[in-house]
């Protein structure tokens, strides 16, 4: 579902005077609920899966040692431009941790784009060994967010 669809929803809402409206398309649910202050409020229930790609960091001045020992790391990058969060909510604790280990599937973080909260999803079973990233920080496409060594 496109930005373009989600307006003509919320001017379809508007014009029957609707407060709350759930689709459900290709797999993906989306809710839109009129909050009181009559802007708009969109939760996505079930985002896309994302891909992991491989990427080797070599330092300047490393040794080889130093090197071998990152080169089997996987990590886990944005999707797409937003904010990053490492919990669900502020109170609630975070996704993952450094040293847990992850199985492929889990829920590692959320980056919220255009009031959409994205589950950014492990496709690695290995363990966490760097957060590259603050909670609450803004994302660009592509930037690593963590580090996983395969198990």
């Amino acid at each position: 579902m496109n930005l373009k669809e989600i307006r003509e929803i919320i001017n379809l809402m508007n014009e029957h005077d609707l407060s709350e409206i759930e689709l459900e398309r290709e797999g993906t649910k989306v809710k839109i609920k009129k909050t009181q202050g009559e802007a708009m409020e969109v939760v996505r229930r079930q985002p896309p899966d994302y891909s992991i790609e491989t990427h080797v960091v070599a330092q300047p001045g490393s040794s080889g040692e130093k090197a071998a020992g990152t080169s089997g790391r996987k990590e886990i990058k944005s999707p797409m431009v937003g904010t990053f969060y490492r919990s669900p909510s502020p109170e609630a604790p975070v996704f993952v941790e450094i040293g847990q280990t992850v199985e492929i599937g889990q829920v590692v973080c959320i980056v919220e784009a255009m009031k959409l909260m994205n589950e950014i999803k492990s496709e690695v079973r290995g363990k966490i060994v760097e957060i590259h990233i603050e909670s609450a920080q803004a994302v660009e496409f592509g930037q690593t967010l963590f580090s996983v060594e395969p198990l």
